[in-house]
């Protein structure tokens, strides 16, 4: 198992939102802050349930998957959560813990793309899933264009991608997202051919928003996905 996967890819304790920044702490956090917890608790209590109106099969064969979304309920969670909303596109709608508990998440976190990919196989009764790595600081352009065809593949197979990022990436509206200290995130759907994605994000108040891949697969950069 290469370093990647070792690095441990934590969410974060706090949110903020400022200047069109949507962030977390520089480090990795031992406790929410005042209040964040409970708030984060009290979004994650109720299930926002998918939108069927922009699901489904698109003209130009643009597609979003149908998937149910729910936020993260504390700061180490983004790996159970991300990889609970790309289930329940294969309609298994389990619990964040359930699923916690066979990632290995603890406080410090889940560890890789290697264990949402184990997680997914062994809750669907499947095989389907596979990490790919993008080992560089930066990734190439036969990494974004596999990361394209990746996430093509594997949402034409009703399947959603759990990607694995760090760092700063700024969406198609110019909106900030910022986890310096790791997060996980789920890829339900694309458009433009597979140049943009759509990203279910569990800590993301606005729940999902659109970013090319080519800036997904530099936020994957040293880490790596599963589909």
């Amino acid at each position: 198992m290469t370093t990647i996967f070792r690095r441990s890819a934590l969410s974060v304790a706090g949110l903020l939102v400022a200047g069109g920044v949507v962030a977390g702490p520089a480090v990795a956090a031992q406790a929410a802050p005042s209040g964040g917890s409970a708030s984060l608790a009290a979004a994650a209590s109720s299930d926002r349930g998918d939108r069927g109106g922009e699901r489904g099969d698109r003209s130009g064969g643009d597609r979003v998957l149908n998937t149910r979304y729910e936020r993260q309920p504390n700061f180490y969670y983004c790996g159970p959560a991300a990889t609970r909303i790309a289930l329940t596109a294969q309609g298994h709608d389990l619990s964040q813990d359930e699923v916690a508990a066979k990632l290995g998440t603890t406080e410090a976190g889940t560890d890789s793309a290697e264990d949402t990919t184990r997680a997914l196989n062994e809750l669907t009764g499947s095989d389907k899933y596979r990490t790919t790595a993008i080992e560089s600081s930066k990734a190439d352009r036969t990494q974004i264009d596999q990361l394209r065809d990746d996430v093509r593949a594997t949402v034409d197979d009703n399947r959603a991608v759990v990607a694995n990022i760090i760092g700063t990436a700024n969406d198609v509206d110019g909106l900030t997202h910022s986890y310096p200290g790791g997060h996980y995130v789920t890829v339900v759907g694309y458009r433009d051919g597979g140049d943009a994605v759509r990203i279910a994000d569990p800590w993301y108040e606005g729940q999902e928003y659109w970013m090319s891949t080519e800036t997904l697969a530099h936020w994957i950069a040293e880490r790596g996905y599963s589909h």
